[in-house]
């Protein structure tokens, strides 16, 4: 059988994860006391009963604890320390890659640049990393090191009470189509990304969109893809989690994505438009392709079934179609304060759920590591996975 005792042993990764979705309860509590921020409870219970619940009527629900995790993670201190705890946390479960995604341009509150709320996630991280590396488990025990990248987050629909960054914008622009707005915020943030990449050496890996799909298409964000595309910046795209395949079609054709976060609704005929004449050749075809490019999909089962009430059980959720047609597609946590989980409960989930082989568990942690945007070089990488791969082999060999 394979345990949670075996899935902790493991190394795994974690593509899809949210930092400002995925503070300590206690962290949360003592950030907002030092920074006047009101919360509806100062206790963990308190919070956990009335914000961070086990279950959501809906997305909009799932959201809602956010206003009070940014609201204290705007200035270089509590960003270092929310991102070098989210690294611990990984790594004292097994976790030995992960991408860290936000939105920075949420963070301005208090007057940072971009380069500085970059640096400050970025410092946390690294301070985590080289503390692992320098630790006896890794000298002793021959473990795989800890990396890490960094995922900036664009957001599909924004309003002038998100941060004052998205203010000044409305203002400088007072009478343009929000359509217009949301697309120059990207662009911005693309550039920003970049320059900080480049000038600053910063692992910034990947490019992201995120927030609400239906209504919010993906083509207002074209440019910034391209401009990221054009200057060698990996793409990801939230898309799949609230609207139907012609979400995740918009991803990979108009913002040449190389992963698709959620991709639930890949296998939704119903879900297509008025403009899709033949809905399941469409989504066959859709499926057929992503198959046959390896676009991986960022799987994350413990936030769809609290924001989706059509998916009653991890039975339903449609990973397993997803094992079943052999897609590339890895577990990850999405928001591990919101959701209450980790990598090795979202992991364990769908092993029972499925009732995965240890072949098909290898294959699903394997691809996180193999299809992750790992900020060194091709070599480097090669040489990262094949260790990852040896150790793990060494590890079920240990327990068989």
């Amino acid at each position: 059988m394979i345990t949670e005792a075996i899935i902790r042993a493991l190394p795994k990764t974690d593509l899809h994860l949210h930092l400002d979705g995925s503070l300590r309860e206690q962290t949360l509590i003592e950030l907002a006391r030092e920074r006047k921020v009101a919360l509806p409870s100062e206790t963990v219970e308190g919070l956990n009963e009335l914000v961070f619940r086990s279950s959501y009527a809906n997305l909009a629900e799932y959201l809602h604890g956010f206003q009070y995790t940014c609201a204290v993670l705007q200035d270089k201190e509590a960003l270092e320390r929310v991102a070098y705890e989210l690294a611990w946390d990984n790594i004292d479960e097994g976790v030995r890659y992960i991408e860290v995604r936000f939105a920075p341009q949420l963070h301005l509150h208090g007057g940072l640049s971009f380069r500085e709320v970059l640096a400050a996630v970025d410092r946390g991280l690294r301070r985590a990393r080289d503390e692992y590396a320098a630790s006896p488990e890794v000298n002793e025990q021959g473990q795989p090191p800890f990396h890490y990248g960094i995922i900036v987050c664009a957001l599909r629909f924004f309003t002038a009470g998100f941060s004052r960054w998205y203010s000044g914008l409305f203002d400088l622009f007072p009478g343009a189509p929000e359509e217009h707005l949301f697309g120059l915020a990207s662009l911005e943030l693309a550039r920003a990304s970049v320059r900080v990449r480049d000038e600053e050496g910063l692992p910034i890996v990947a490019f992201d969109l995120a927030g609400r799909e239906d209504g919010y298409p993906a083509s207002d964000h074209q440019q910034a893809y391209d401009y990221a595309h054009r200057h060698f910046m990996k793409k990801t795209v939230h898309a799949g989690e609230a609207y139907g395949p012609e979400s995740i079609f918009q991803a990979i054709t108009d913002l040449h994505a190389d992963r698709i976060g959620h991709g639930y609704h890949l296998f939704s005929p119903d879900l297509c438009g008025p403009a899709v004449n033949h809905p399941s050749d469409y989504v066959a075809r859709l499926s057929r392709y992503i198959a046959d490019q390896r676009i991986t999909i960022e799987v994350c089962m413990t936030s769809n079934l609290q924001t989706m009430p059509a998916v009653k059980t991890a039975r339903d959720h449609v990973f397993g179609r997803m094992l079943k047609e052999k897609l590339s597609a890895t577990l990850c946590t999405d928001n591990r304060l919101v959701s209450h989980t980790s990598v090795t409960r979202e992991v364990l989930t769908a092993v029972e759920a499925f009732a995965m082989s240890l072949d098909e568990l290898r294959q699903t942690i394997i691809y996180g590591f193999k299809r992750s945007f790992f900020p060194g070089p091709y070599t480097e990488r090669r040489r990262y996975v094949r260790q990852i791969i040896d150790y793990y082999d060494k590890v079920i060999a240990q327990l068989k």
